[in-house]
């Protein structure tokens, strides 16, 4: 492995640098940073550097910065994440295959939209896959698993209190994962994961939308989490399904309230919060 020196994370945590400052200040904040000692070398690779890059395309469509239907925007996105296009465009590659955008031949690319149907169908496989994953998951999961799961859902449960949405959406989708994982089926998980990449957007905005459904979505994972302590696979099971059912009703009510508006996206916004 490779070692590199993350630069722009060491500057833009310590220093809160903007992405604009010129390669000749921050080589002038990098010595400085070396002459004392306070800039640690971290080990990572371009593998490790294109993941990074694309998990922040990804939450960056998830969370509704960019419309269904718009265009990406690539050069405003290269400017934001201080990349050229070329990682830029194989981090959409990957959001192409898993669903969330559609390449467009010689016209680049721009975020999926789905049809109030699409999401249904979409959904209807889901929960199936989170109820057979509850089933199996009940008779394999290790003891430890079942504690860590339960100390999400406490996380989870926190920033539900506190209103703070993007970290209550993060465990929650963290907690179907960790099931879906329990089970042990690679090909389960396989579907499961691209199935739910395709509606990962439409359920964090949904989220939003409905607020008040947060307090039931709490009390179904509590009863979740408790049929799993207690092993019970059907219980889980029948859960888990209709827990999906309710997700997918939320979602189609948000798409029919909030149709494409057709305007521009718009990143400046976050250029600072990288």
């Amino acid at each position: 492995m490779n070692v590199f020196i993350d630069a722009k994370r060491v500057v833009a945590d310590r220093f809160r640098m903007k992405s604009s400052a010129t390669p000749l200040r921050r080589l002038w904040i990098l010595n400085n940073l070396l002459r004392t000692n306070s800039l640690e070398i971290v080990e990572t690779s371009p593998a490790s550097l294109h993941d990074d890059l694309l998990g922040q395309i990804r939450d960056f469509i998830v969370e509704g910065h960019l419309e269904p239907g718009s265009r990406i925007p690539e050069r405003e996105l290269c400017e934001k994440f201080d990349v050229s296009r070329t990682p830029l465009r194989e981090a959409l590659k990957v959001l192409a295959s898993e669903g969330l955008i559609e390449l467009l031949p010689n016209r680049g690319a721009r975020v999926r939209q789905f049809s109030e149907q699409d999401i249904r169908h979409l959904f209807e496989l889901i929960a199936g896959l989170d109820a057979l994953a509850g089933r199996a998951a009940c008779e394999r999961i290790s003891d430890e698993d079942i504690a860590a799961i339960e100390r999400m859902h406490l996380e989870m449960y926190t920033h539900y209190i506190r209103q703070e949405l993007t970290d209550y959406f993060r465990l929650n989708q963290k907690i179907h994962q960790a099931i879906v994982d329990a089970a042990a089926n690679p090909f389960l998980s396989s579907n499961y994961a691209t199935a739910n990449a395709m509606v990962r957007r439409l359920r964090y905005s949904a989220n939003l939308l409905r607020r008040d459904r947060l307090s039931d979505a709490m009390r179904e994972h509590e009863a979740m989490v408790d049929a799993l302590r207690r092993r019970n696979g059907d219980e889980l099971s029948k859960l888990m399904f209709d827990h999906m059912r309710g997700k997918c009703e939320a979602v189609c009510e948000y798409m029919r309230e909030h149709q494409p508006s057709g305007r521009p996206a718009d990143v400046s916004t976050l250029r600072e919060t990288t």
